[in-house]
């Protein structure tokens, strides 16, 4: 249906290349380079915390999905949204084997109508709840999705 590209562009700047001291830093490029977002390893993981590491973009992909299809939903129900605000938060643990995985990423969005759109409690949990269903990225993954609004 669509292909989605990204270049990932890493340079050693150490001088040896060992566990202990080769660069984690690296540049994700997107639009043919002509967006260019900063990448490391985690901290945990002797990477750049002035970077954003894969763990975090996970998260924030998943939050940005969610948040989109919530917003289509919400446009094809002529329901006004004013705000959209997500605090996801992802979980690294170790699975099988030991084996670190990104086992939950809670979503916790806030969403503010606009004047005169007045949505209940569960018809906005509704929403969320197709929204995860209809989610690209949530559909493409093992991790186990929750949605807490705030």
């Amino acid at each position: 249906m669509s292909e989605h590209h990204a270049t990932i562009c890493w340079r050693r700047t150490s001088s040896d290349f060992t566990y202990d001291h080769y660069n984690r830093a690296h540049d994700i490029r997107f639009k043919n380079g002509g967006i260019v977002l900063p990448a490391s390893s985690a901290p945990e993981f002797r990477g750049d915390a002035d970077r954003v590491d894969p763990e975090e973009a996970f998260v924030a992909s998943l939050s940005s999905c969610h948040m989109l299809t919530f917003l289509a939903i919400c446009a094809r129900r002529r329901l006004v949204v004013d705000a959209y605000e997500d605090e996801p938060v992802g979980y690294l643990e170790k699975g099988e084997g030991g084996r670190f995985w990104m086992s939950r990423v809670v979503l916790r969005p806030q969403v503010k109508f606009g004047v005169g759109t007045n949505v209940d409690a569960d018809t906005l949990a509704g929403i969320h709840h197709k929204s995860h269903e209809e989610c690209f990225i949530a559909n493409s993954v093992t991790t186990r999705v929750t949605i807490e609004p705030r």
